[in-house]
C-alpha cells in the first residue's frame, strides 16, 4: 500500500508537463520582474507597459552581498521575488514562496509556530526551541531566530531574496544552508499608499493597507497593517468546530530621517498576533491501538487523511505574539559607507494540543515559550575608484529562551492502555505487586511538568575584499569568525508512577525477598549470584514485569546542569569564501565559488534530552543495580530507567563548490549554478513518539544544479521557468533514531523541482488600463517523505511518498485611476498530498500525517494612491 498524492491524474500531469515544455525558458521569482524594483523605479504607480514585463524591466537590485548590486552582477546563486509577483501570485507568507522558488521547500508541522525551511535539501529547526534553523531568515536585515517569528503574513514587501548555499561569511552562524531575506518598502517623501480587501472561500476576509508620506522635508513616515481571518477547512464533528483556520493581524510603523544626503536613519517598530486553531494531523495508518480507541467510544477517521475530518477532545490552540523594533543608521563618508543596525525582538508562543489526535481523552500537551533577542551589527564598506574594495563588520547576538510545557493524562488514559494490555484490571494487579496506590497508574492529571532555558551569546567578525585584476576579472575573499556560547537548563518532573520503577531491579528486589534494594547491595553479591539474578530478571519468560516497559512513557528525568553535565556548549569557527567572477561581456558573467559555512551547536530542549553515552552507561534493561561504572553512576545521581541520548548536537560545518553563469539579453536571460555541497554534522531532529531525538549525522551531501530563465518574446508576455536538480545522500549517518541511514536519500528531498509561470499584460489602447493574466505551476518529483519512523518500523521509508503538482492563477484588471480588481486561485486542481508523517503518540504502529492545503480561491479589490 502506497500513500501518495491524490486527485492529480496521469492525464492532468501529462498536460502540465506539456505546458511546461510550451512555456520554455523563464525565471521563477521575478529576476525579470513584472515591475522594476523600487530602487530603480522612483514611482511604481506610474509604471509603463515596458516596466510591467517589457525589455526594460530586467534591472533588479539586491543586497545579497550586503551591498546594493544588480542581480546580474551579483556572483551568488540568488532568486528574487518582487512585491508585485507576491501580489499577483497571492503569496501571503514565506511558506507560499516555495511555489515560485524551486530550491526552497517548507514543511508545516503541528502548530502555527512550527515551519521548517529547507534549501538544496538542507534545513531543520522548527519543532525544538533549542535548535536554530539552518536556513536563516532576515527581515530588513534583522535575524528572526525561530519560525514562530517568521511565518506571519507578508505586508508591504519590496522583494524577497533567497540565497542558496552556505552564507556564513556575511550572515554568520545561522546560514549554513542558505538565507531568506525579506526587504520591505522604506517610507517615501511623496504621499501615497494603498488599501486592499480580499474575500475567498472558507469565508476568508483580508484587509491590508499602507500609507506613507513626508512629515518634514527630512522626515518621512509609513504605517502598514493587515488583518487576515478565515474559517478552518478541517471539520471536528464531535466538538462542532472547524480547525486550520486563519486569524492573524499585524501593525508596523516606520520613520525615515534624512538630515543630509550623506546620513539616513530608518526606525521600525512592529507587532503581530496569531490566534489560530492549528494544525490538523490525520490518521495515515490505523495501527493496533485503534480498536482500543473505538472500544472506549473514541473516534478517528482511519486512513482517510484527505477527508479533512478530525476528532479531538480539545481544539489545537495557537497564540503567538511577535514584536520588536530596530534602528538602522547609514552614513556616507566619501567613498566609505558606515552602517549600524540595532534590534530587539520578543516572541511569545503558546500551544495547546490533543496529541493522541482522537476524540478520546488520553493525553494533551501544553507548551509556552518566550524568546528575547537583541542584536547589533556594525559594518563599513568602501567604494574606491581603484581596484581594491572591502567590507568589514562585526555582529553581536544575545538571546534568552524560556519554555515550560506539560503532558496531561486524560480521563480515558488508564482504560485505553488497559485495553492495549489485554486486561481491564491489569494495572490494579501491577499496583498491588509493586506496592503502588490503587488507580495511580495513568491517573488523570499531570504526566510531566517541564522547564527549559537557553541563554545564547555570539560574536562575529566578518569581511570581504574585492580585487579587480582587470576590468572584467574580480577576485573576492571573505571570512567570518564566530564565537558562540550557550548555557542551558532542563528540568522535568515525571508523575508516571509506573515509569519510576525499573522492572529488572524490581524483580531482583522481589526475588531476594527485599534483601537487595540498592545498587551497592546488588554489587556486593558474588559475581555468580549477580549474573544469575540478572539473567532471570532480563528473561521475559521468567520476569512477568518486563512487558510493562512498553507503558513506561515518561521515566524520571535527570536535570541538567548536574554534577557531571555542565549544561554549556562553546563553539568557535572560521568560515571563509573564495570567489572569482569574470565578465565575459556586458551580457554574460561567470563565477566560481568555494565557501564554507557554520552553524553552532543546538540544544535538545525536549523531554527526550538524555546524557551522552560518554557520561552514562545503563545496565541491562536500564537496570541501575547492574549499571557499569560511568561518571553519572559514580556521582550517584542516576535516576531509574535512565537511558542515553543527546543533550545537544555539535556544530554543522558546510562546504560548497559552485560554478555559475548569468546571462542577460534584451528579451531573454538565464542563470545557471552547478554545485557540490556537503554538510558535516547535520543536526537531525526526529520525533520518537513521545519526544525528539537530536543527533549529528556524519555527513550529508548534495550535488546538482539550479537553472532559471526568462523570455519576453513580445512586450505583453513574460514566461518564466526554473528547475532544481538535487542528488542528495547521507554519506554517513550510522546512528540515527531509525538506524543506519548511510547511503540513503534524505527523506522529503525531491530529485527534480520545477517552477514556471506565464504572465500576459494587455493594455486597452493607450489608456493606461491593463488586464494582467498570470498562471504558475510548481512540481516536485516523487520522493520518500521520511527515512523511517522509530515506532512504526523501517518500511515507513518506502511506504509514504509524495509528488507535488500545484497550479495557481490570477486575473487582474488594473485601471489608471489606481483601482485594481483581481480574481485568483491557489492549488486550482485541488491536488492533495502528505507533507509529513510521524509516529502516533504512545501508539506504536499508528502513523499520523499532515496534508497540504486544499484549493483556495477568491477576489481582491485594491486601490493605490
Amino acid at each position: 500500500m502506497k500513500f501518495d498524492s491524490f486527485k492529480g491524474s496521469a492525464v492532468q500531469r501529462a498536460a502540465l508537463y506539456a505546458g511546461v515544455a510550451a512555456i520554455g525558458l523563464a525565471i521563477p521569482t521575478g529576476a525579470m520582474a513584472q515591475d522594476a524594483d523600487e530602487a530603480v523605479l522612483e514611482d511604481e504607480d506610474e509604471a509603463q507597459p515596458d516596466e510591467i514585463g517589457g525589455p526594460n524591466s530586467n534591472i533588479i537590485v539586491v543586497t545579497a552581498s550586503k551591498r546594493e548590486t544588480t542581480l546580474q552582477e551579483t556572483p551568488i546563486s540568488v532568486s528574487v521575488t518582487s512585491g508585485e509577483t507576491l501580489e499577483q501570485a497571492q503569496i501571503r507568507d514565506l511558506s507560499d514562496l516555495t511555489t515560485v522558488a524551486p530550491s526552497l521547500r517548507s514543511s508545516q508541522l503541528q502548530s502555527s509556530a512550527n515551519t521548517t525551511f529547507i534549501i538544496r535539501g538542507f534545513g531543520n529547526g522548527a519543532n525544538n526551541a533549542g535548535i536554530e534553523p539552518s536556513v536563516g531568515v532576515f527581515i530588513d536585515g534583522i535575524y528572526r531566530s525561530r519560525s514562530a517569528a517568521q511565518i506571519g503574513d507578508l505586508a508591504n514587501v519590496q522583494r524577497i531574496e533567497v540565497l542558496r548555499g552556505p552564507q556564513s561569511t556575511l550572515f554568520g552562524k545561522n546560514a549554513s544552508a542558505g538565507v531568506i531575506s525579506v526587504v520591505t518598502r522604506e517610507p517615501q517623501f511623496e504621499f501615497g499608499g494603498s488599501v486592499a480587501a480580499t474575500y475567498g472561500n472558507f469565508n476568508q476576509m483580508e484587509l491590508k493597507g499602507d500609507v506613507t508620506g513626508p512629515i518634514t522635508d527630512s522626515v518621512a513616515f509609513s504605517i502598514d497593517g493587515l488583518y487576515n481571518k478565515r474559517d478552518g477547512y478541517v471539520e471536528v464533528p464531535n466538538l462542532g468546530i472547524d480547525i486550520n483556520n486563519r486569524d492573524r493581524w499585524s501593525l508596523r510603523g516606520q520613520l525615515l530621517v534624512e538630515p543630509s544626503s550623506d546620513f539616513k536613519i530608518r526606525a521600525i517598530g512592529d507587532f503581530s498576533r496569531i490566534d489560530e486553531d492549528c494544525c490538523f494531523a490525520g490518521n495515515v495508518v490505523a495501527g493496533p491501538s485503534v480498536p482500543a480507541l473505538f472500544a472506549l467510544g473514541g473516534q478517528i477517521d482511519p486512513e482517510n487523511l484527505f477527508n479533512d475530518t478530525s476528532f479531538l477532545n480539545i481544539a489545537p490552540s495557537n497564540k503567538i505574539d511577535s514584536y520588536g523594533g530596530s534602528v538602522q543608521m547609514d552614513y556616507q563618508a566619501g567613498p566609505l559607507a558606515l552602517t549600524s543596525i540595532s534590534a530587539y525582538r520578543k516572541l511569545e508562543a503558546f500551544n495547546q494540543q490533543d496529541v493522541d489526535f482522537s476524540s478520546a481523552d488520553i493525553v494533551n500537551e501544553i507548551r509556552d515559550q518566550e524568546i528575547d533577542t537583541f542584536s547589533q551589527e556594525l559594518r563599513i564598506a568602501s567604494d574606491f575608484d581603484g581596484p581594491l574594495n572591502f567590507l568589514l563588520g562585526a555582529y553581536y547576538f544575545k538571546e534568552d529562551v524560556e519554555q515550560t510545557s506539560q503532558l496531561i493524562t486524560g480521563d480515558d488514559s488508564r482504560a485505553f492502555f488497559s485495553l492495549l494490555a489485554g486486561n481491564p484490571a491489569v494495572f490494579n494487579g501491577v499496583e498491588l505487586a509493586l506496592n503502588l496506590p490503587q488507580n495511580s497508574i495513568f491517573s488523570p492529571g499531570l504526566l510531566t511538568d517541564e522547564a527549559f532555558t537557553l541563554d545564547n551569546e555570539a560574536i562575529s567578525i566578518f569581511g570581504t575584499v574585492d580585487f579587480e585584476v582587470t576590468d572584467r576579472l574580480t577576485l573576492t575573499a571573505g571570512f567570518n569568525y564566530t564565537d558562540d556560547k550557550k548555557d542551558f537548563t532542563a528540568n522535568l518532573t515525571a508523575f508516571d508512577e509506573l515509569g519510576q520503577i525499573n522492572l529488572v531491579d524490581a524483580f531482583i528486589v522481589q526475588a531476594t525477598g527485599g534483601t537487595v534494594t540498592t545498587p551497592a547491595q546488588f554489587q556486593a553479591l558474588p559475581a555468580a549470584n549477580q549474573a544469575f539474578l540478572l539473567g532471570l530478571a532480563t528473561d521475559p519468560n521468567v520476569n512477568p514485569l518486563l512487558p510493562l516497559a512498553a507503558f513506561q512513557f515518561q521515566p524520571p528525568f535527570l536535570a541538567i546542569p548536574n554534577a557531571v553535565e555542565d549544561g554549556k556548549t562553546r563553539d568557535d569557527d572560521f568560515s571563509y569564501t573564495l570567489r572569482a567572477a569574470y565578465d565575459v561581456s556586458d551580457q554574460i558573467n561567470v563565477y566560481f565559488t568555494y565557501a564554507t559555512g557554520f552553524k553552532a551547536s543546538s540544544v535538545n530542549l525536549s523531554r527526550d534530552s538524555r546524557p551522552l553515552p560518554t557520561d552514562f552507561v545503563p545496565g541491562p534493561g536500564l537496570s541501575a543495580f547492574a549499571a557499569p561504572p560511568s561518571p553519572i553512576t559514580d556521582a550517584g545521581i542516576a535516576v531509574p530507567n535512565l537511558n542515553t541520548g543527546t543533550r545537544f548536537a555539535g556544530p554543522e560545518d558546510a562546504e560548497v563548490y559552485e560554478i555559475g553563469l548569468k546571462a542577460q539579453f534584451p528579451r531573454f536571460g538565464f542563470n545557471l549554478a552547478l554545485f557540490d555541497q556537503t554538510l558535516e554534522g547535520f543536526q537531525s531532529n526526529i520525533f520518537t513518539g513521545t519526544g525528539f531525538a537530536l543527533a549529528n549525522a556524519g555527513e550529508q551531501s548534495t550535488k546538482g544544479f539550479e537553472f532559471d530563465a526568462t523570455i519576453n518574446p513580445v512586450d505583453p508576455l513574460v514566461l518564466t521557468f526554473a528547475m532544481t536538480y538535487l542528488d542528495s545522500v547521507f554519506d554517513s549517518f550510522p546512528n540515527s533514531a531509525v538506524g543506519d541511514l548511510t547511503g540513503q536519500t534524505p527523506g522529503g528531498t525531491p530529485e527534480i523541482t520545477l517552477a514556471t509561470s506565464a504572465t500576459y499584460t494587455h493594455e486597452f489602447g493607450y489608456s493606461g488600463n491593463f488586464l494582467i493574466a498570470r498562471v504558475d505551476y510548481n512540481h516536485e518529483s516523487n520522493v520518500n517523505i521520511t527515512n523511517g519512523l522509530p515506532a512504526f518500523g523501517p518500511t515507513a521509508e518506502t511506504l509514504f511518498r509524495r509528488e507535488v503538482n500545484l497550479v495557481n492563477g490570477s486575473l487582474t484588471l488594473r485601471l489608471n485611476n489606481g483601482i485594481e480588481v483581481s480574481a485568483w486561485g491557489r492549488n486550482i486542481l485541488n491536488e492533495r498530498f502528505i507533507t509529513q508523517v510521524f509516529d502516533g503518540v504512545a501508539q506504536a504502529g499508528t502513523v499520523s500525517g499532515y496534508p497540504n492545503q486544499p484549493r483556495t480561491y477568491g477576489g481582491t479589490v485594491r486601490f493605490k494612491f
